[in-house]
């Protein structure tokens, strides 16, 4: 939650000294408003689209989604595992849409608790999550319905 907070106050100090930079030159020469404002709100887009991580388990699938265009399913019984675990700086270099040192692909929204499936086929997939351990039991659940 700090991670959080302490990119959104940095990004919104970056904002607002942009704004100003922009206010100032838009006084002077009025056609280049646009052209400062696309970056900026290009960079809010951004900002917005991968403010979060929506997560849905069913009887059939784990859907995960990652803003608009980073959408996830995976069928329950093509999950061999899942286990609660780390995605660290060091794995996947950051947050976002990662590939990891080990293989894996991931969505990571913050470094720190997350989730690994492992799958029948291709690459395992790790998702960041506030209650992974909740999230495993839920689909091992779901796998023993089966």
């Amino acid at each position: 939650m700090i991670k959080a907070l302490v990119g959104f106050f940095s990004l919104l100090s970056l904002c607002i000294l942009l704004i100003t930079i922009a206010v100032d030159f838009a006084i002077q020469h009025p056609f280049f408003i646009i052209v400062l404002a696309s970056p900026l709100a290009f960079v809010l887009l951004i900002f917005w689209n991968y403010r979060g991580i929506w997560i849905k388990v069913t009887t059939e699938n784990l859907l995960i989604h990652y803003g608009f265009f980073n959408r996830k399913r995976i069928p329950i019984g093509d999950i061999v595992s899942c286990e609660p675990t780390k995605a660290s700086f060091g794995r996947y270099g950051g947050i976002g849409v990662r590939y990891g040192t080990d293989g894996s692909w991931a969505y990571t929204t913050s470094l720190g608790d997350a989730v690994k499936i492992i799958l029948r086929k291709g690459k395992p997939f790790v998702f960041s999550s506030n209650n992974p351990e909740k999230i495993c039991n839920i689909i091992n659940q779901m796998k023993n319905l089966k």
